[in-house]
């Protein structure tokens, strides 16, 4: 069964909350690439290159140095980091897979609030919506692309979802 994706036009991206240096951007910016690893490893529904892709999320994840960051920026990244790291963990935890895409949700979740907050110093995000995820309560996911590739149900429904925003 496949799931019909829709072709409204995204919402432009807006600024980031935080005006923060460059350097953050671009740290942030490689955690994104290596979510998206990640996320076509889900895609894939190849367990073992989950296990590989998130070691090297949270490898550049305690990369990141939040000292670039003062005030409100420096505490929601802190947040959001936490968020970021456990979510990680989680999927580390266990072997199954659809354990592992939970996790997965979090860990999106938190990337995308850490891009709405921060921005990826000129990279663009996708971000994509399932509404059938998770027995219709409906997730999100990031890409580095407009085309539908859903790390949620894999193979099964590869192209169920639309991009809701572009972020920047």
């Amino acid at each position: 069964m496949e799931h019909a994706s829709t072709s409204k036009a995204p919402a432009e991206a807006a600024a980031p909350a935080f005006a923060v240096p460059i350097e953050f951007q671009k740290q942030l910016s490689g955690t994104f690439a290596a979510y998206i690893s990640l996320k076509d490893a889900f895609v894939a529904t190849d367990a073992a290159a989950v296990n590989e892709a998130t070691a090297k999320t949270q490898q550049v994840l305690a990369q990141m140095d939040m000292k670039l960051l003062e005030g409100a920026a420096h505490n929601d990244w802190m947040t959001y980091q936490a968020e970021l790291a456990g979510a990680l963990q989680g999927i580390q935890a266990t072997d199954d897979m659809e354990k592992k895409r939970t996790a997965f949700k979090t860990v999106s979740d938190a990337l995308y609030k850490s891009i709405k907050a921060f921005g990826l110093g000129g990279a663009t995000a996708y971000y994509e919506y399932c509404p059938m995820a998770f027995n219709n309560e409906g997730a999100y996911w990031l890409s580095d692309n407009d085309a539908i590739r859903n790390p949620y149900f894999g193979d099964k429904m590869l192209k169920c979802g639309s991009v809701e925003e572009m972020l920047k």
